[in-house]
């Protein structure tokens, strides 16, 4: 029922742009912060942004801040990651992901996979 859909991922070379979506149903969308991991061959995953239930606030890791954009719009229960100026070291699979703290809830989409290269 719960369902977190990620899409828009695939190759772009190095300097190049992407936006990925995260569709999300079968909760309410508005309660939940929403954050994009990535998680690239024989690394940890690592959180890369993070965006608050109203939108109010963003918090980005120190490798895309300036590159990525996190955004959402709960009105499609939607939430989106610009990612420009593209590296090969952004190379990894992408997943999104539903927190509400206070009910200790949270929820995980398969994954997209965004792969930089010339």
């Amino acid at each position: 029922q719960v369902q977190l859909v990620e899409s828009g991922g695939g190759l772009v070379q190095p300097g190049g742009s992407l936006r990925l979506s995260c569709a999300a149903s079968g909760f309410t969308f508005s309660l939940y912060a929403m954050s994009w991991y990535r998680q690239a061959p024989g690394k940890e995953r690592e959180l890369v942004a993070t965006i608050t239930s109203t939108g109010g606030s963003k918090t980005y890791a120190d490798s895309v801040k300036g590159r990525f954009t996190i955004s959402r719009d709960n009105s499609k229960n939607t939430v989106y990651l610009q990612m420009k100026s593209l590296k090969p070291e952004d190379t990894a699979v992408y997943y999104c992901n539903a927190e509400r703290v206070v009910v200790h809830r949270a929820y995980w989409g398969q994954g997209t996979q965004v792969t930089v290269s010339s």
